[in-house]
């Protein structure tokens, strides 16, 4: 079985860090010419995203692994496999993050003041991004994009969090689970390469603090709703903005 782990893995390597790369340098050019691009290239990284997810999952359908042994599963506090700080600490953040995503998406609603200010930092933040090129546009990206996040949220976290925490202590026995956790914060860093340098380094922080709270959650259902929530968050003062097309 562990053949199938090793091509999990060769492929999360190589495709979304190499061929993601070029793909996308590649993208920019096309939707200069073609805005119309941009939904065809969000549905490239659908396929991209699903494939390997339907393949672990197709995995746990046979066994092994199982379901419950790739994250899918209720949640159960888990304070003995890397202690009781790293654990609490990761949930109070989590904790403080929802409680502050909750107060501009609340805000956003009742103060038009709020959610201008949102949208100007929104617009800053864009204007300096690397990859401006792929945020959606028109009114139809914007459907589409929303796809992308759904299945940004399930499937990312099906393969960075529940399969890879799973599969590397099998292939690399000696690898400690703090080592576990960081290679496979690396590797989803490395899934982002399309965004520069800096946001592979924050997407592999961030992808190491979502897997300390795995392992906390001993599930990564949790994790799928809050990358659900981030998304959706991230869409406020987008709301009558788009082109009509």
């Amino acid at each position: 079985m562990e053949i199938w782990y090793w091509l999990v893995l060769v492929f999360l390597l190589t495709y979304e860090p190499v061929y993601g790369f070029f793909d996308y340098q590649k993208f920019k050019h096309r939707v200069q010419r073609n805005p119309g691009e941009r939904v065809t290239y969000y549905k490239k990284v659908m396929a991209g995203l699903w494939l390997p997810a339907l393949f672990i999952l197709g995995l746990a359908a046979i066994g092994p692994p199982s379901l419950e042994d790739i994250g899918l599963k209720g949640v159960s506090l888990d304070t003995q496999t890397l202690g009781k700080w790293p654990v609490y600490i990761s949930l109070s953040l989590a904790a403080l993050y929802i409680v502050s995503l909750i107060y501009y998406l609340i805000g956003s609603k009742i103060s038009g003041k709020m959610k201008n200010e949102i949208v100007k930092v929104k617009q800053s933040e864009l204007e300096k991004s690397k990859f401006a090129d792929i945020l959606p546009v028109t009114k139809k990206d914007k459907t589409v994009w929303t796809y992308v996040s759904w299945t940004a949220g399930i499937t990312e976290e099906i393969i960075y969090r529940g399969f890879l925490i799973f599969a590397l202590p099998l292939l690399f026995p000696s690898l400690s689970t703090w080592a576990v956790l960081l290679v496979s914060a690396v590797l989803f860093g490395l899934a982002h390469t399309y965004q520069g340098a800096a946001n592979v380094v924050k997407t592999a922080i961030f992808g190491l603090f979502f897997a300390v709270l795995y392992i906390g959650l001993d599930s990564v259902i949790p994790l799928i709703l809050l990358h659900f929530f981030i998304d959706y968050i991230g869409k406020i003062g987008d709301e009558g903005n788009e082109n009509q097309v």
